[in-house]
Protein backbone atom coordinates (compact mmCIF):
# COMPACT_ATOMS: atom_id res chain seq x y z
CA UNK A 1 0.00 0.00 0.00
CA UNK A 2 1.26 3.38 -0.91
CA UNK A 3 1.23 5.80 1.97
CA UNK A 4 0.00 9.08 0.90
CA UNK A 5 0.69 12.78 2.57
CA UNK A 6 -2.42 13.94 3.51
CA UNK A 7 -2.98 18.07 1.81
CA UNK A 8 -1.59 20.86 3.82
CA UNK A 9 -3.23 23.23 6.03
CA UNK A 10 -2.34 26.73 4.75
CA UNK A 11 -0.17 28.09 7.36
CA UNK A 12 -2.24 30.82 9.61
CA UNK A 13 -0.46 34.08 9.88
CA UNK A 14 -0.71 35.71 13.43
CA UNK A 15 -2.58 39.01 13.42
CA UNK A 16 0.91 40.63 13.84
CA UNK A 17 2.52 39.32 11.12
CA UNK A 18 -0.66 39.52 8.81
CA UNK A 19 0.27 43.54 9.80
CA UNK A 20 3.76 43.37 9.19
CA UNK A 21 3.10 41.91 5.54
CA UNK A 22 1.11 44.47 4.62
CA UNK A 23 3.61 47.22 5.65
CA UNK A 24 6.32 45.28 3.83
CA UNK A 25 4.51 45.05 0.85
CA UNK A 26 3.22 48.52 1.25
CA UNK A 27 7.79 49.72 1.41
CA UNK A 28 8.03 47.82 -1.66
CA UNK A 29 8.13 43.88 -0.98
CA UNK A 30 6.97 41.66 -3.77
CA UNK A 31 4.32 38.66 -3.02
CA UNK A 32 7.19 36.44 -4.20
CA UNK A 33 9.40 37.90 -1.34
CA UNK A 34 6.68 38.08 1.15
CA UNK A 35 5.85 34.51 0.59
CA UNK A 36 9.41 33.27 1.21
CA UNK A 37 9.87 35.94 4.44
CA UNK A 38 6.76 34.32 5.72
CA UNK A 39 6.81 30.76 4.45
CA UNK A 40 3.29 30.62 2.60
CA UNK A 41 2.61 31.11 -0.91
CA UNK A 42 2.39 34.10 -3.34
CA UNK A 43 -0.94 33.00 -3.58
CA UNK A 44 -1.61 33.15 -0.41
CA UNK A 45 -0.16 36.44 0.01
CA UNK A 46 -2.19 38.00 -2.42
CA UNK A 47 -5.23 36.30 -0.82
CA UNK A 48 -4.52 38.41 2.05
CA UNK A 49 -3.53 41.29 0.49
CA UNK A 50 -7.28 41.25 -1.03
CA UNK A 51 -9.14 40.43 2.25
CA UNK A 52 -7.42 43.52 3.35
CA UNK A 53 -8.32 46.01 1.13
CA UNK A 54 -4.37 46.67 -0.22
CA UNK A 55 -4.02 47.52 -3.38
CA UNK A 56 -1.97 45.25 -5.66
CA UNK A 57 0.80 46.57 -7.87
CA UNK A 58 1.09 45.20 -11.24
CA UNK A 59 4.81 44.63 -12.01
CA UNK A 60 5.39 43.79 -15.29
CA UNK A 61 8.36 44.97 -17.65
CA UNK A 62 9.39 47.85 -18.96
CA UNK A 63 10.25 47.59 -22.71
CA UNK A 64 13.80 48.13 -21.93
CA UNK A 65 13.44 44.97 -19.44
CA UNK A 66 12.45 43.24 -22.30
CA UNK A 67 15.22 43.78 -24.79
CA UNK A 68 17.29 43.16 -21.51
CA UNK A 69 15.40 40.21 -20.93
CA UNK A 70 15.88 38.85 -25.30
CA UNK A 71 19.40 39.64 -25.11
CA UNK A 72 20.11 37.50 -21.53
CA UNK A 73 18.24 35.08 -22.80
CA UNK A 74 19.73 34.93 -25.95
CA UNK A 75 23.17 34.70 -24.24
CA UNK A 76 21.65 31.57 -22.81
CA UNK A 77 20.74 33.00 -19.60
CA UNK A 78 17.37 30.65 -18.83
CA UNK A 79 13.85 32.05 -18.13
CA UNK A 80 14.33 31.67 -14.39
CA UNK A 81 17.45 32.76 -14.29
CA UNK A 82 16.68 36.06 -16.60
CA UNK A 83 13.76 36.30 -14.03
CA UNK A 84 15.19 36.32 -11.10
CA UNK A 85 17.92 39.32 -12.32
CA UNK A 86 14.76 41.38 -13.66
CA UNK A 87 12.59 40.87 -10.26
CA UNK A 88 9.54 39.03 -12.13
CA UNK A 89 8.06 35.28 -12.85
CA UNK A 90 9.93 33.54 -15.48
CA UNK A 91 6.33 33.40 -16.83
CA UNK A 92 6.36 36.78 -17.53
CA UNK A 93 9.58 36.64 -18.97
CA UNK A 94 8.20 34.07 -21.08
CA UNK A 95 5.18 35.35 -22.11
CA UNK A 96 7.37 38.97 -23.10
CA UNK A 97 9.29 36.79 -25.73
CA UNK A 98 6.51 34.97 -26.81
CA UNK A 99 5.21 38.94 -27.27
CA UNK A 100 8.38 39.75 -29.18
CA UNK A 101 8.45 36.67 -31.04
CA UNK A 102 11.51 35.29 -29.33
CA UNK A 103 11.98 31.34 -30.23
CA UNK A 104 11.99 29.70 -26.59
CA UNK A 105 13.99 26.84 -25.98
CA UNK A 106 12.64 23.51 -23.64
CA UNK A 107 14.43 22.57 -20.37
CA UNK A 108 17.00 21.01 -22.26
CA UNK A 109 18.18 24.00 -24.25
CA UNK A 110 16.54 22.76 -27.09
CA UNK A 111 14.32 24.65 -29.77
CA UNK A 112 11.00 24.48 -28.84
CA UNK A 113 8.09 23.03 -30.84
CA UNK A 114 5.28 24.94 -30.46
CA UNK A 115 1.45 23.13 -30.06
CA UNK A 116 0.27 22.32 -33.63
CA UNK A 117 3.46 22.24 -35.23
CA UNK A 118 4.95 19.74 -37.13
CA UNK A 119 8.77 18.30 -36.60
Amino acid sequence: MIKRDRPRRARQLRADQVEQLIADYRSGATVYELGDRFGIERRTVSTILHRHGVPMRRRGLSPEQVDDAIHLYNLGWSLARVGDHLGVNHTTVLNKLRERGIPTRDSHGRPRVEAGGGR
